[in-house]
């Protein structure tokens, strides 16, 4: 990461860490500096070491979402492994741009409040420790060296997605105005709470707490958004009239990143298309067959040694041809053709990043399950579309069709349309699950889950109702959904026990539509590592899948969930029509996954739909047991 002024280094994170966690729009707590990561204008010239990733199914859903100007996805840029190569100071447009945000900063001596366009503050770089850069304040009245700045930790955002500096001038003097401020932020007490907290102008001696900043008094004393854009470096065209919210520095609901993402799963039954296709990023820019002959000899291709040049300039061929139609297809489905590679039961070995085999079914869940598939080998890959804050917009990115006409709400990551968005890719290894139609089929059709779904479908309106996000009543998955996001996560526990990875390390892909619905009907479930590093490999997890393994497993998930330790407040949860719960008999106890691993944000949950709880013992699939 490096200040876009400067091109100073100030710290580092993992590749994949820049669209889950800190991706554009996003605050990066470094030791010293609060920063922005900036839109993707600034990233250009920064992007020597930025590589193509080919995903041409997941390149064509952004492409509904975001336009057909599309062209390409981008890793993000990774600086060279050099000592002097990179390093600050020498000019090299490496990593991501970041600006400090927010701009007001206070003294950690004095506690002088300023901006740092004041004067008062000067960067001070670490030529050789970037994570000690720092601002001080230079004319302090601390003698010997001049003390360290710290960004104030309040800031404010709206339901839009914009974020601002805290009005610190408004605040403090009420609206009215001084004619030369000179603030300060002090806490009274020992605690740092926030009615401790105390902004003062010593110029015209006005003070006033930062509790009235939160809470209801809020909404009386604190002016409307400007609709600021700091990732952008602007203000929004047409203004904003949302309501500002008070929001502490580092808190989790300050950004939440809109992810598409797609299985790499082979496309055509011809082993060579299908490497043509992964290694497209590289073979579009062949000319002639003496160009793949030279990509062959270089290495470049490792996974196509086995052919010859003149096979492959041939398919290079076929492709370019019909390049122009693949440009303008329509949105994909980006579920349905991983669905289908999954059910159909054929073994897939020659595919350099997906290894699927299929294997028999555990006895004593044979009427549940019809088909169990490990997959040896995996690509996943996820290209950042836009950021939320104040709210998620959980996965709605994937529910979303072709027969929409509006796309949920999110901040764009770019002044302009772009003609790439950033994404990553990450390997692993997985088991996939595919229940029977006709046993999912007939437990629907009892009559003690009506009113179960009643509940669901209220809160899962009530739910986007808050978050503004309509139609209100669209994209409800049904039970079917609960019933099989509850089973992925309950397995999830066990088999994170067994195979020795984290819990975070984890992954779910719910297929789960009824046969009414466009691709339907799908009833399964794939658990896989979704670690950007070599823990995606082990094949611990597929190991698990074995009959005679996966039976024990299957087991003790389902049986470690009849009784929850919060018991009976858990087994009495019910989904709120208000939308602030939109989950049945789950918590942190019994069902609830890290955020890493669940599709879902641990929403549409219910323990009750598996095995007899205290509360409900009608509505168990799994009702045998």
């Amino acid at each position: 990461m490096a200040f876009n002024s400067t091109r100073t280094r100030v710290g580092e994170i993992r590749p994949s860490q820049l669209l889950r966690d800190f991706g554009v729009g996003a605050l990066i707590d470094l030791p010293n500096i609060s920063a922005v990561v900036l839109g993707l204008e600034d990233w250009e010239s920064y992007y020597q070491q930025a590589q193509e990733i080919s995903e041409e199914r997941l390149l064509t859903f952004v492409r509904w979402w975001l336009g057909q100007q599309v062209a390409r996805l981008r890793t993000p840029p990774v600086p060279v492994d050099s000592d002097l190569e990179g390093a600050p100071g020498l000019g090299s447009p490496v990593g991501v741009p970041i600006a400090a945000f927010p701009r007001w900063m206070v003294c950690s001596y004095c506690r002088a409040l300023a901006p740092v366009e004041s004067g008062l503050f000067q960067l001070k770089p670490q030529s050789y420790r970037p994570e000690r850069t720092m601002y001080v304040h230079t004319n302090c009245s601390k003698p010997g060296a001049a003390p360290s700045v710290q960004p104030a930790r309040f800031l404010v955002a709206c339901k839009r997605g914009h974020l601002d500096d805290f009005p610190w001038l408004y605040y403090v003097h009420r609206g009215d105005a001084c004619e030369a401020p000179r603030l300060t932020l002090r806490e009274t007490g020992f605690s740092s709470n926030i009615t401790e907290v105390r902004v003062t102008c010593e110029a015209c001696g006005v003070s006033r707490a930062m509790s009235d900043a939160f809470g209801d008094t809020a909404k009386k004393v604190m002016p409307l958004c400007r609709g600021r854009r700091p990732h952008l470096r602007d203000f929004e065209d047409d203004g904003c009239d949302e309501q500002m919210s008070t929001l502490l520095l580092g808190a989790s609901n300050t950004w939440f990143p809109v992810l598409l993402r797609a299985l790499s799963i082979p496309k055509a039954a011809d082993p060579l298309a299908n490497l043509v296709d992964f290694y497209w990023p590289q073979l579009s820019k062949a000319t002639s067959e003496q160009n793949v002959d030279l990509m062959l000899s270089l290495g470049v291709l490792p996974h196509m040694t086995q052919y010859k040049a003149s096979d492959i300039w041939r398919v290079i061929e076929a492709r370019q041809s019909g390049q122009a139609a693949k440009n303008n297809e329509e949105v994909t489905d980006l579920k349905a053709p991983e669905w289908q590679v999954f059910s159909r039961g054929v073994d897939i070995l020659d595919h350099p990043y997906f290894h699927i085999r299929t294997v028999a079914t555990p006895p004593k869940f044979n009427h549940a399950l019809e088909r169990v598939v490990l997959v040896e080998r995996l690509r996943e890959v996820d290209a950042l579309v836009g950021f939320t804050r104040l709210a998620s917009l959980g996965d709605l990115a994937e529910e979303s069709d072709a027969t929409d006409t509006t796309h949920p709400p999110f901040v764009s990551l770019s002044r302009k349309k772009s003609s790439w968005v950033p994404a990553f890719e990450i390997h692993g290894e997985g088991i996939f699950l595919r229940f029977r139609e006709e046993a999912i089929t007939n437990w629907l059709e009892r009559t003690t889950l009506e009113q179960r779904e009643k509940a669901f479908h209220k809160a899962h309106t009530g739910w986007r109702a808050r978050r503004h996000i309509v139609p209100y009543d669209a994209h409800f998955p049904g039970l079917r959904y609960v019933l099989l996001h509850s089973f992925a996560h309950a397995l999830m526990r066990q088999l994170s026990l067994e195979a020795g990875y984290s819990m975070a390390s984890l992954c779910e892909r719910i297929y789960a539509r009824n046969s009414e619905d466009p691709g339907g009907p799908m009833a399964g479930i794939l658990l896989y590592t979704a670690a950007p590093d070599s823990e995606g490999t082990l094949g611990g997890l597929v190991s698990l899948g074995a009959p005679e393994r996966l039976t024990d497993h299957i087991h003790s998930a389902l049986e470690s969930i009849r009784w929850c330790a919060s018991d009976p407040l858990c087994a009495s949860h019910e989904p709120n029509g208000d939308g602030d719960r939109l989950y049945g008999a789950a918590c942190h106890a019994c069902l609830f996954a890290p955020e890493t691993s669940c599709e879902r944000g641990n929403r549409y949950l219910d323990r009750s739909l598996l095995l007899p709880t205290m509360e409900h013992r009608d509505m168990a699939f799994f009702s045998e047991l």
